[in-house]
């Protein structure tokens, strides 16, 4: 079982919602859009790369147990 066409999927939606976001901000400019960026936004990038880095472990620990069994 590989886990890193899961890992590919979520850094490529990650991005494109930073890419969607970042031009969200273009217009969307008040306080508001700064406490939501704050809030959520950030927050979300920092967990998915965290997400993204547990992953890349996970998959290399898959390898080794597979390396293992055969």
């Amino acid at each position: 079982m590989r886990v890193s066409g899961a890992k590919s999927r979520l850094a490529a939606i990650s991005k494109e919602l930073s890419l969607r976001w970042a031009e969200t901000r273009g217009y969307w400019k008040d306080a508001k859009a700064y406490e939501f960026d704050q809030r959520y936004m950030t927050e979300l990038f920092a967990r998915v790369d965290k997400t993204v880095m547990v992953i890349e472990k996970l998959d290399e620990l898959l390898d080794r147990v597979r390396g293992d069994c055969e």
